[in-house]
This record gives C-alpha cells, structure tokens and sequence, in this order.
C-alpha cells in the first residue's frame, strides 16, 4: 500500500537557501519539517525556534530521529557529497539545492552511494516548476514553434562586493565550485538544456572581471552546439549594472519562444500569445539575491519529491539529471583553461 502521510524533513545547513526550504515544507499540506541541524549552535538555535522544531549541533543526534524521512541538504556546494553520504548510509532520503556537488567526480559518487543504499536522491532547480515554464515546456513538446535551431541564455545580473565578501566560501572552488556559472547561471543552463535537449560540444571563455578577491568568474561567455544540431549561446555575469532579467531565447522553424524572466512570449509568424507575469525570484537579476523569492516554486519540486519517494518512483531532477547542467559548467570552465573545444560525451565519462 502506498503511504500517503506526509514526508517529514529535517534541514541541514541554517543559511539564506534553508529558510526558503523551511517556508517551503511549513507551507505545504503533504510536508512537515521535523528538525534542523548547523555546527553553528546560534544558527541551529535559532531556525530551530522560528518554525518551532529541533534543533541539533550533534549529528549523530539529529540523523537518528526516527521520525525523519529525508534530509535537505543547504549546506555549501562542495560539502553535499559529505552531508549526502552520511544521509544516505543513515537510510534517508536525501535531496540537495543546485548544484548538486562542484565536481562530476564528487557527484557521481553522491549518486552511487544513495543507489547502493536504496534511497532517492533529488537536486533542487526550482525554475522549473514555475507554472510558466512548465507550461513553455509543454509548448515545446508539443512542437508549437517547430523544429529548434537555435536557443540561447543570457544572465546578465548584479552582485556587489560584499555579496562575496558575507561568506568565506563564496566564489571558492573548493566549496561554491566558480563563480557565476555553477553559483547563478547554472538554473537557466538547466532551463536551456531541458528545452534544446544534450549539448554535443561547447567552447568557453570565462574572467573575472569587476571583482576582488574571487576564486572563481564574475563573467563568462560559451558557444554550444546541441546534438541536435542546434546552435547556441549562454552568457553569465554578476557585474551588470544594472540587472537584467534571466533572458532565454529558443528559435524553431515556425517561430520564437521568449522567456524573458518568468515572462514567456510565443511569436509565430501569424501570431503572437503573451503571458505576463511580473518578474520575480532569481529571475529578476536584482543586487539582492532573493530580492521579491517566491517559495512557490520550491513548495512545487519538494511536493513532487514527496509524491515520488510516496509512490516508489524517481523524483523529479534525479541525481543523474542533475549532472546535465552542472557538466556544462564545469566544461565551460575546463574549454576556458585549455582553450579548445570541450566533447561533452567524452567529458562527461
């Protein structure tokens, strides 16, 4: 018999990105958050007595709660794979914000161990599950603009200095894996590649540019060419001023798709639909990362995570979906050091 109870979450990281993941699973009638743990006692205290739950420094107090089902992982970047494995190995289900880990390596051995372990593992890229873009997404299954031949992405926003100067971890390769690819873009790489389909090859320049003390880029431009024979462009930056809305741009035979924000535009040579939506979340590129963050979109995947690990079946954005869009940045980023055109089958081995 399928259960249908709700799917109890514990948060692991007490950040920025947790609080939206906490909103998220209070809001929603199919989760219930049960716990958070941070090795920072303060942090853990108090999340913990915002929404009301435990709180834990201790790990091992907080992953043997028998009430708990899965662990969200809000942890920096390079550390998923080690809050991940001891999830795993605990017997939770393990779900993880983008990216799912800063290296194909460390990825890939996230997926293996929630394989051998018979846990579901899921990678946040909330985009989409914003209604608009799934019903974009719909449009292109259905083939409304025709066969595509071009789609490009364009992330044009701002952060300032002290957006990388707030946490020790930020733009390091180690722990954030880059700079604005892997940390902004990666969401609208993901759009781009789910509506075009693999990338075959892609070449890369990348720089940092307007900002100090970065580890990784603050500005990077790539040519990919799909196996679909498609062609197209991503251009990533945290230096413009001022902020652009995330622009993709996808061209078929018979017209044009404009996701300009969460506005979607569909021209066709004897018509033209427009849904407006105010831009909001990420998409808008404003200075202040979760400048006008709807939790919508995150209440949507982590529900359908629930309803999959519910039903016994492969939650949406699987580990192995995830790496899709975290192997184009990091080729990007390896064409940029070599200067020479990345194979991404090869790469992706």
């Amino acid at each position: 018999m399928v259960n249908k109870s709700k799917l109890k979450i514990g948060i692991v990281g007490c950040g920025t990105i947790a609080d939206i993941h906490a909103q998220a699973i209070v809001q929603s009638e199919k989760l219930e958050l049960v716990s958070v743990f941070s090795r920072t006692e303060d942090k853990a205290r108090t999340m913990g007595e915002k929404y009301e739950v435990s709180w834990h420094t201790e790990w091992e107090a907080f992953i043997s709660d028998s009430k708990l089902d899965a662990v969200s992982i809000c942890t920096p970047s390079g550390n998923h794979l080690d809050y991940g494995e001891k999830t795993a190995t605990s017997g939770k289900h393990v779900i993880v914000e983008k990216p799912i880990e800063v290296t194909l390596e460390r990825a890939k051995r996230l997926i293996r161990v929630c394989e051998e372990n018979h846990v579901k593992l899921a990678v946040i890229y909330q985009s989409r599950f914003v209604p608009e873009i799934q019903a974009l997404k719909r449009k292109l299954d259905e083939q409304a603009i025709g066969k595509l031949f071009m789609g490009d992405a364009h992330i044009k926003w701002f952060r300032g200095q002290d957006y990388y100067d707030s946490g020790a971890w930020r733009g390091t390769i180690a722990l954030d894996g880059g700079g604005v690819l892997i940390n902004q873009a990666i969401h609208p790489i993901d759009l781009l590649q789910w509506f075009m389909g693999d990338v075959a090859s892609i070449y890369g320049k990348t720089g940092t540019l307007t900002h100090e003390r970065l580890e990784g880029e603050d500005n990077a431009v790539a040519v990919i060419s799909y196996k679909s024979g498609a062609l197209g462009v991503i251009e990533g930056s945290t230096s413009i001023q001022p902020a652009q809305p995330r622009r993709i741009e996808l061209h078929g035979k018979n017209g044009t798709i404009v996701l300009n924000g969460d506005d979607v535009k569909i021209m066709n040579a004897d018509v033209m639909e427009t849904d407006d939506q105010e831009n909001k979340g990420e998409a808008s590129g404003a200075s202040s990362p979760l400048a006008g963050f709807s939790v919508d979109p995150h209440r949507f995947q982590l529900e359908s995570i629930a309803d999959a690990i519910s039903e016994g079946k492969e939650p949406p954005v699987s580990g192995w979906e995830s790496l899709k869009s975290l192997a184009i940045v990091l080729a990007i980023y390896e064409s940029s050091k070599l200067d020479i055109p990345i194979n991404m089958d090869d790469f992706m081995k």
